[in-house]
């Protein structure tokens, strides 16, 4: 049987070790094409590049692996993969990561992980955006790697029929510390946001930005209480952003403008 395509992408930069992660599985499962950014572009969220050109590089990083880097941001990788490099041809799954860090929750928001998994997704692509609780740019995703196989592997062979947008966090843990995946929705969390306030040689002041995570959700179904209790999070998410719940009550507002 043909094999499935599987596009590969992610935020933390085509040298990333959770992306030659993501392309080792992959290659065991299907065909793999390869557009990740030259350079990180974490927390760039849904952004895309209209003010510059996009510039496209051929690479040879990884071994019988069809690769690009792309001068843009995680989903102008997604739009040019999806637009001109595979114009002509099926796309199975899309999957991006593996990031280096969550993005349990509400990072879903700011993560370039998500929005390019997501982008795929506005495509009508299966897809699914992996990150590993583990920062360091030398993390170790050994024990996690058979449980994205698989989760690929479901992916591909149930497809996602409500919906088609996975997001995938996997706790840094020993392989026999791991209690399995748990499907859940997004916990109710914020950042509490502060600058770091400093000036530089010139005299001109600069402020960095730094932070808190808050999670004000203690119930059990949600991907901060998977992770924190040794679980892989599986949220199924979306792009529609309505507040549904809200609707009723702007009833009033339509009849006052009548």
């Amino acid at each position: 049987m043909k094999k499935p395509l599987i596009l590969v992408t992610n935020d933390d930069g085509i040298a990333a070790r959770g992306i030659k992660t993501l392309i080792d599985i992959a290659k065991q499962i299907g065909d793999v094409i390869v557009v990740a950014p030259d350079s990180p572009q974490s927390g760039q969220g849904h952004a895309i590049t209209l003010e510059h050109p996009l510039r496209l590089y051929k690479v040879d990083l990884f071994e019988g692996v069809e690769a690009y880097e792309c001068s843009g941001t995680p989903v102008d990788c997604v739009k040019l993969a999806k637009n001109v490099l595979l114009k002509d041809r099926e796309l199975h799954l899309c999957v991006s990561g593996i990031n280096h860090g969550s993005n349990a929750s509400i990072n879903i928001l700011y993560s370039g992980t998500m929005s390019a998994a997501m982008e795929a997704s506005l495509e009508g692509v299966p897809s699914i955006g992996f990150s590993f609780l583990n920062y360091s740019p030398r993390a170790d995703f050994a024990a996690t790697a058979p449980y994205v196989k698989g989760l690929m592997e479901y992916v591909l062979e149930h497809r996602m029929s409500k919906g088609n947008l996975w997001n995938v966090n996997l706790p840094d843990l020993p392989a026999n510390e791991i209690k399995g995946v748990k499907a859940c929705r997004q916990a109710d969390s914020r950042w509490v946001e502060e600058f770091v306030e400093a000036t530089d040689p010139r005299g001109q002041k600069y402020y960095w930005l730094t932070g808190r995570f808050v999670n004000e959700d203690e119930a059990e179904d949600t991907d901060i209480w998977a992770l924190e209790n040794g679980y892989i999070s599986v949220v199924p998410s979306k792009h529609d952003l309505t507040n549904y719940e809200a609707l009723a009550e702007l009833a009033p507002l339509e009849a006052l403008f009548k």
